[in-house]
């Protein structure tokens, strides 16, 4: 049974999915306009999702806010994140991105074991279907700069400055 729940962050809505015990999905605002009560019930016509919340749920949910808060450097939940085997690798490495610190693209497709793989690195952030629990908001551009982020600039960069005043 897949089972999803919307709390309200500090970031916006965040839904959190789980399938056999194990957290799939983390969805944003921008992933469909949580403002509209038809378009949630959509979602969840298209995608499979139950609206239950589950106790690994609200567990997430309470990391997630300990983590919003400063509180929180390591999340402790089981993944379960479906993807290509290339984009799973990609995901284990940013996993081992310390908190606070970030990591190039390149440096991402280097750990991965493929050098020349920038954009497919950049494709399996982009892709990434548990974000913050798998930290692609820490991988940045070479010269360090933002770039795209499936939440919006504006979460990754509210996301980088918690862990930045924590450290």
């Amino acid at each position: 049974m897949k089972n999803v729940y919307f709390f309200e962050t500090q970031i916006g809505s965040i839904g959190i999915a789980e399938e056999s015990h194990r957290i799939t999905n983390v969805f944003f605002e921008t992933d469909f306009n949580m403002e509209v009560v038809s378009d949630k019930n959509k979602f969840l016509q298209q995608s499979g999702f139950d609206l239950k919340e589950t106790v690994l749920l609200t567990d997430a949910a309470k990391q997630l806010d300990e983590y919003l808060k400063g509180k929180r450097t390591e999340f402790d939940l089981p993944l379960a994140p479906k993807g290509t085997d290339f984009m799973k690798a990609v995901w284990n490495c940013l996993i081992t991105i310390p908190y606070g610190a970030t990591k190039s693209y390149k440096q991402i497709a280097e750990a991965a074991g493929n050098p020349k793989a920038c954009r497919a690195v950049g494709m399996a952030n982009n892709k990434n279907p548990i974000p913050i629990f798998i930290p692609c908001h820490r991988v940045v551009g070479t010269s360090g700069n933002l770039t795209g982020y499936r939440g919006g600039l504006e979460i990754k960069q509210k996301l980088l400055e918690i862990e930045k005043s924590k450290i």
